[in-house]
């Protein structure tokens, strides 16, 4: 009986009945059997646990090549599954099948000793005996070169012969297109969203949302560029090339800067600091070309990582100026690295609590951080705050695009239109994106509901409480039992609400 438990187990259970629901419905459509993933497939989650894994000790030095040495046998594993699921009618986009194709080519076209799989054999560890460093040297070496590299070759040779003639072309590509694809995007909507909501209503609030955020992004042009015509705000922000960055170095210190302003000012906003450091670190070059503008990863739970704000300097010219502070906010601090490293430093809660990815509440808790930077007073121009507005409206349109293509039969070009007509995204950037939707269902839905319902429980416990209202009390409340379930949040926020209402 739910009813009869202490509040964190309450908590917990609600937790943990939506950790499984959402791993069946991930389960139920599968997706890994039979999408080709630019994003997240072999050809880039391996390569990330370099960066990952640490080795101080023989004896992890041991346990990476245990683990490398299966790589060749996994990525065929995967291979015979997408061979499997088109026996069932169930294939990839065309779209995403050439983009890992184009992924591998790349990889292959390295020797292996540039790969970053192969970084651990030249680490130096000058502790381990001499016969233990060449034989773990030898034994890396040969898991990749004998291993890894000849399973890469014929995932490609698979995918080019036999998946990417089967492929669904560009008017095909969502969801319900699949067989079983209508139940298992509605599973995922939930799944993401925690949430019970329909493609209909995520699409009309969608379709809300882009058309009030054009109006500020009207006022503001006015105001930075002396226009209020949206047409002239898209072309003088996509064109002029005064606000692009002429250099990697540019793009990584403006990231740094963001970080540096918002970690000085962050204690009048949060009562509850992380101790976890972070770091701003360069995108690795295996992942740069095909990656987002920046991404955050979360700190090791022994200590031995801090958390890392990965910024991408690839091509810097094609990156604008003020789309970098809300990539910041949004990735570094206040957002993703203080929710994740105060989840990671909670006390007595269950581990899977701590490190529960809740996306309606992490990326909602990221979207909502872009706007809680301009309270902060962190952005340095008006143009800055435009690329604020050009987020927001980016992740409105995720809510109209990912319903669209996956529920509505909208075509990739489609989808690439609408989201061109009514954002300041380049046309590289749009279309990465779009293929992304296409590759993760739902996905980016969790971004607008949570900030959405974020925004909605701050404004009625404005409401509520007047002057008794704390900014850094509701943040603490807010972030104070991990992530959380949009309900479960909901009734944390009314409770702490209440505790308020009776402070004198």
């Amino acid at each position: 009986d739910a009813a009869s438990l202490a509040l964190p187990d309450r908590v917990t259970l609600g937790m943990l009945v939506h950790e499984l629901e959402s791993d069946l419905a991930w389960r139920a459509c599968d997706l890994s059997a039979w999408t080709a993933d630019q994003l997240g497939g072999p050809q880039v989650e391996l390569f990330q646990l370099a960066r990952i894994q640490t080795v101080r000790t023989v004896e992890e030095g041991r346990a990476l090549v245990a683990r490398w040495s299966k790589i060749g046998a996994y990525i065929d594993a995967r291979t015979d599954r997408l061979r499997r699921a088109l026996e069932q009618g169930k294939v990839a986009p065309r779209a995403t099948v050439e983009r890992v194709i184009a992924q591998l080519d790349e990889l292959l076209a390295k020797p292996s000793g540039a790969w970053a799989l192969m970084s651990p054999r030249d680490a130096a560890h000058p502790d381990w005996p001499e016969t233990e460093q060449k034989s773990f040297a030898a034994a890396v070496e040969q898991a990749v070169e004998g291993g890894a590299r000849p399973a890469f070759s014929r995932y490609r040779e698979a995918l080019a012969r036999e998946i990417l003639p089967r492929a669904r072309d560009h008017a095909r590509a969502g969801l319900s297109h699949v067989p079983g694809g209508e139940a298992c995007y509605a599973r995922l909507i939930q799944a993401s969203t925690s949430l019970p909501l329909s493609a209909d209503e995520v699409h009309a609030v969608g379709l809300e949302q882009v058309a009030r955020i054009r109006d500020e992004m009207k006022a503001l042009g006015a105001k930075a560029l002396g226009t209020s015509d949206f047409a002239e705000i898209q072309r003088r922000l996509r064109e002029d090339e005064a606000l692009a960055y002429a250099t990697r170095d540019e793009v990584e210190a403006a990231a740094a800067a963001a970080v540096a302003r918002a970690r000085a000012a962050l204690p009048a906003w949060v009562g509850a600091l992380p101790r976890t450091p972070l770091v701003v670190k360069r995108m690795e070059a295996f992942e740069e070309k095909h990656s987002p503008p920046a991404f955050y990863r979360e700190p090791a739970q022994d200590g031995s990582r801090p958390g890392t704000y990965f910024v991408n300097t690839y091509a810097p010219e094609t990156r604008r100026r003020f789309e970098s502070e809300v990539v910041a906010f949004h990735e570094a601090i206040p957002g993703h690295h203080v929710q994740v490293a105060l989840a990671q430093e909670l006390g007595e809660v269950p581990a899977f609590r701590k490190h529960a990815n809740v996306m309606a509440f992490t990326e909602g808790w990221g979207l909502y951080s872009e706007r809680l930077a301009n309270e902060m007073g962190l952005y340095s121009s008006d143009l800055d705050r435009l690329g604020m507005l050009s987020a927001d409206a980016w992740r409105a349109c995720r809510l109209v695009l990912d319903t669209g293509i996956h529920a509505k039969g909208w075509s990739r070009a489609q989808a690439v239109t609408y989201m061109m007509e009514n954002t300041i995204l380049g046309e590289g950037v749009v279309v990465n994106e779009v293929d992304r939707y296409i590759t993760w269902p739902g996905q980016a839905l969790a971004y607008k509901v949570g900030q959405l319902e974020i925004q909605r429980l701050r404004k009625d416990a404005e409401q509520k409480l007047g002057p008794r209202f704390d900014i850094k009390g509701f943040h603490d409340a807010l972030l104070g039992a991990g992530a959380v379930t949009l309900p479960i949040l909901g009734d944390q926020i009314a409770r702490w609400v209440a505790s308020r209402s009776s402070v004198p």
